[in-house]
């Protein structure tokens, strides 16, 4: 299946959702968790997605209730140990399956690590937290885990830049590799979000995961990050399809839910089922509109691209 250049255009998506929206409505309206047939693929919310029920776990137990699988949470490394072990108490007793979190949090005032630098510092404190990562990863149960390569270092050709990342690279998958996980290096977009990072597109992405050759570093493609860097986004995903390890939803413009912007996800879920995708797609993004209309907009959202 091929689609054209940058834009994936969204048509249908707004009406294919309003009797899914209505549904939706409809279970809210009922009272408690709807008990919900569960997703065809593992959408995973996080927190925020469903801020009007409650702190953390409530959202989990209503995520569950409206048959989402997976869930996802960025910050679980910097929550305390009694809050990550409650997380994945309660994602066990649903059923669900956890997603990424950040093992390597970049400082991102600072323009920090410069991983292809000439200065190892920023690798071995890089290779440090990917070390420190693996204990929460196992109080989690989660099997990926999401790094960033870092920013451009204007001080060093960007070919030597590309080497050094991928010797890096290739040193913290051979320490994840061993426990069964997987660090996923997640690209994002220079034009609106994150000027001057390293990795800007999931082709790059796949040159350094084929450079570091070993099981423990793939690509998370965010098709929010890619849609606005570099766009063709079914023909991207099949050609780096053996690299990539996670994949991440948010439409563009605004990262809100599908159905808010140019691409259009009832084309591309039907793509990841035809390819038997069976991994975590999270959620990353917020809600277009606020409170518990947003929420169950956000349900329909992901109803009306997921039965299509």
């Amino acid at each position: 299946m091929s689609l054209t250049r940058r834009t994936v255009i969204a048509t249908g998506l707004a009406a294919a959702a309003a009797p899914a929206l209505s549904a939706a409505r409809t279970g809210a309206a009922a009272g408690e968790g709807s008990n919900a047939a569960h997703f065809s693929l593992g959408y995973a919310p996080h927190e925020g997605s469903f801020a009007s029920r409650g702190g953390l776990l409530e959202q989990i137990a209503f995520a569950a209730d409206q048959g989402f699988r997976a869930w996802e949470d960025n910050e679980a490394a910097k929550r305390p140990v009694e809050q990550q072990e409650a997380m994945a108490r309660a994602l066990a007793q649903r059923g669900m399956t956890m997603g990424v979190f950040v093992a390597s949090m970049p400082k991102w005032a600072d323009f920090r690590p410069l991983l292809g630098s000439n200065d190892d510092g920023d690798r071995e404190a890089f290779l440090a937290d990917i070390r420190a990562s693996i204990a929460v990863a196992k109080r989690l149960g989660a099997r990926h885990m999401t790094v960033v390569t870092g920013f451009m270092d204007r001080k060093v050709p960007e070919a030597i830049q590309t080497g050094r990342i991928i010797d890096c690279m290739r040193r913290a998958g051979d320490i994840v590799a061993p426990h069964g996980l997987t660090l996923v290096m997640e690209p994002l977009n220079t034009r609106t979000n994150h000027p001057g990072v390293f990795m800007q597109s999931i082709a790059q992405g796949y040159a350094v995961a084929r450079g570091a050759n070993g099981p423990g570093v793939k690509i998370l493609a965010d098709l929010y990050h890619e849609q606005i860097q570099s766009g063709n986004l079914i023909p991207t995903l099949e050609a780096c399809w053996a690299e990539i390890g996670y994949i991440q939803f948010g439409d563009n413009p605004g990262r809100k839910e599908p159905g808010t912007g140019e691409i259009n996800y009832a084309t591309i879920t039907r793509w990841l089922r035809a390819r038997g995708y069976g991994g975590v797609i999270g959620m990353e993004h917020g809600n277009s509109v606020p409170g518990r209309e947003g929420e169950e907009r956000l349900i329909a959202a992901y109803r009306a691209i997921d039965k299509t």
